[in-house]
């Protein structure tokens, strides 16, 4: 049995049950629970805060983790990061009073600077040079410059949102993050077989999500000019119909490619086109 340690609550939470679910992982309900089981596969989820995930995959409690790539950097742990998962993305960086004049990284000399990642900021002084008091704390880091805490904060930021509601603006943008799946460096082989099949089912779902499937009716004396326009994953699906001067044609398309694919083919008289989304791509 393989476990996956994942955020108890929140967003990455959310989004990893989704991801579960999208690879056709289904695990049972969750709710105040710490270990929960797949019915459908051998695994089964540990819940855990986000900060203890690296830990645990690191020392085997759990031989994969779900987690945000600035939890892994903080925790410098000794696990290997399976893949980038491509959501859950935010950036840490360094703000200040919005009143505040800043003239570059040195303005931080001397600075009390509030953060729940000591370890990604230290390095990053370390780098640039520049003395600091770090002050850490848990919390709402953002309220430290108003509560005379710290002249400076380091933390999370998304939208920037709260650093505008909290009078602070930001100036260093320090390390970008993202959800990325972890693992243990030392799998059992059967703990390895399983991992593999996840994955490829995860590259599935990210094939599938930058694809469009495309149907559509094409007049004979143009076939040749459509299959020039439409690539597809080996060759485009022709079907002749009832009527003879008509064919249907069936392909795959990158979705940044879409709108592009149909105007070209509405030009040479392609109708009645169908754009379905697709679920699975498996190569």
């Amino acid at each position: 049995m393989l476990r996956i340690a994942i955020q108890t609550k929140g967003r990455l939470n959310e989004e990893s049950m989704e991801m579960l679910n999208s690879i056709d992982i289904n695990v049972e309900n969750a709710k105040r629970k710490f270990l929960s089981k797949a019915n459908n596969f051998p695994i089964e989820v540990l819940y855990l805060r986000d900060d203890d995930i690296p830990g645990v995959v690191a020392n085997n409690t759990a031989q994969l983790g779900i987690v945000g790539l600035n939890e892994v950097e903080e925790k410098q742990a000794d696990v290997e990061i399976v893949a980038k998962l491509g959501w859950g993305g935010c950036r840490i960086s360094l703000a200040i009073p919005k009143d505040e004049e800043y003239t570059g990284v040195e303005y931080f000399n001397g600075k009390r600077i509030a953060t729940s990642y000591p370890g990604i900021l230290e390095r990053f002084l370390d780098e640039k040079g520049v003395k600091a008091n770090i002050e850490v704390i848990t919390g709402s880091v953002e309220i430290a410059p108003a509560a005379g805490i710290a002249d400076a904060i380091f933390d999370i930021v998304s939208s920037g949102g709260t650093l505008v509601t909290n009078g602070l603006k930001e100036v260093e943008r320090v390390f970008e993050s993202e959800a990325v799946l972890i693992a243990n460096k030392n799998l059992s082989a059967e703990d390895k077989e399983l991992l593999d099949e996840i994955m490829f089912r995860i590259e599935s779902e990210k094939v599938s999500a930058k694809k469009k499937y495309l149907l559509m009716n094409v007049p004979a004396q143009n076939l040749d000019k459509a299959l020039q326009i439409l690539p597809s994953m080996r060759s485009p699906t022709v079907m002749p119909l009832a009527d003879k001067e008509w064919y249907s044609l069936h392909s795959v398309v990158d979705a940044g490619e879409l709108w592009n694919k149909v105007k070209q083919l509405k030009a040479i008289g392609a109708e009645g086109i169908l754009v379905l989304s697709l679920d699975k791509i498996i190569l």
